[in-house]
C-alpha cells in the first residue's frame, strides 16, 4: 500500500515539475517575441513575397 501511495506522489510531483518547465518556457517565448517580434514579423514577410 505504501508503495502505491508513493509512485501516486512521484507521478504528481512529475507532473508538477514538467508544467513548471512548460510555464517557464512559455514566458521565455513571450518574452522573446515582445523584444524581437517586429523584426521576426519583417522578415516573415519578406519571405512571403
Amino acid at each position: 500500500m505504501k508503495n502505491v501511495m508513493a509512485k501516486k506522489r512521484s507521478l504528481g510531483q512529475g507532473m508538477t515539475e514538467y508544467i513548471i518547465i512548460v510555464a517557464l518556457i512559455a514566458v521565455a517565448a513571450i518574452g522573446v517575441f515582445s523584444m524581437f517580434g517586429k523584426t521576426i514579423t519583417s522578415q516573415a514577410a519578406g519571405l512571403a513575397q
